[in-house]
């Protein structure tokens, strides 16, 4: 894979903004989320660590809702794939992981099991009422938000082996605060960041530690870590802010394959956009970034790869990324 060099990130391309929120109802702090409402644009939602959750009318660019909570709200989500509930997950500095009801305005149900805050939260793309949270507690658990009891499981990182640990480090899924996790595309697999500088991706079904080695993944952030996955990519990389790079790793066999390099402060957030092959990436230096996938110069002294029948995916999307003023 290619990275940007970063001199060259004084001609990369700007992308303007239609618009900002400007008025006495915008957030009073650092605003952690934002997301589409995943049927439509004609709505969005923003959390942040003024303790709210507000549901945007886009066309307006009016609070429609605003959900209160107790404490510092670190992440939140929608079910990308949910046709039977409209449900945000929650999670905020409180243990208890918070579901918010679009349509009835309720706040109430609550997930009990976490001991500590919630930084992290991600339903399922392939089972609308399994969700996915991440706690400072070490604890990844998954939830059925349809059961009394809730909870499915809680990811063990030692595949329930007796650990060489504490008792107290039992049933953990990292040896740190676990602040960012996020699903595959097919909802087949978890990773998970935590701070003990690792990265584990789990089988979403049964619960097991794949025990991918991706070796040290720097991780300092005290709050959530937004990274991202690939959708359609071969193979398919994970995007982990690091600093003020981006370090890009293969998911199923844990190779760094490169960092990219261009912006000039710490890295927020990571999403990848599948429909146009693009990721983006945002930073306290006010920028946001689009990489894109690098063609590779086609071989000509082989007469036989001519011959070869063009693959489903472009191969460009195998190893090579850049900045997107390779465009023009």
């Amino acid at each position: 894979m290619r990275s940007q060099p970063p001199h060259q990130h004084d001609s990369m391309k700007s992308r303007k903004g239609l618009g900002s929120v400007s008025h006495p109802d915008v957030h009073k702090f650092s605003v952690e989320t934002v997301q589409w409402y995943p049927r439509d644009t004609g709505m969005f939602t923003s959390s942040s660590f003024d303790k709210t959750l507000k549901i945007w009318d886009t066309n307006t660019l009016q609070p429609a809702d605003i959900f209160y909570f107790e404490g510092t709200v670190y992440s939140h989500h929608m079910s990308p794939v949910a046709t039977q509930h409209c449900l945000i997950a929650v999670g905020t500095k409180s243990p208890k992981v918070q579901l918010c009801d679009l349509k009835s305005g309720s706040s109430s149900h609550i997930l009990q099991g976490h001991r500590q805050e919630v930084l992290a939260v991600s339903w399922s793309p392939r089972h609308e009422y399994v969700l996915a949270t991440g706690s400072a507690d070490g604890r990844v658990k998954l939830w059925d938000v349809r059961r009394a009891s809730g909870c499915l499981s809680t990811l063990d990182q030692h595949n329930g082996e007796k650990s060489k640990a504490s008792s107290e480090a039992a049933n953990t899924a990292h040896n740190g605060r676990v602040n960012g996790l996020c699903y595959t595309s097919d909802g087949l697999h978890l990773l998970t960041i935590g701070t003990d500088d690792r990265m584990r991706l789990w089988n979403s079904s049964t619960g097991e530690n794949t025990l991918v080695n991706y070796g040290k993944v720097c991780n300092e952030s005290w709050k959530g870590l937004k990274f991202a996955i690939s959708c359609g990519c071969n193979p398919e990389f994970a995007f982990v802010p690091y600093g003020s790079t981006i370090a890009v790793y293969t998911i199923f066999t844990g190779e760094l394959i490169t960092v990219l390099r261009g912006h000039y402060s710490t890295v927020n957030c990571c999403v990848f956009q599948p429909h146009f092959q693009e990721l983006y990436s945002g930073s306290k230096d006010s920028n946001i970034l689009a990489w894109i996938p690098a063609p590779r110069e086609p071989v000509l002294d082989d007469i036989s790869e001519k011959s070869l029948p063009q693959q489903h995916l472009n191969p460009a999307y195998e190893d090579a990324w850049s900045s997107s003023d390779d465009e023009g």
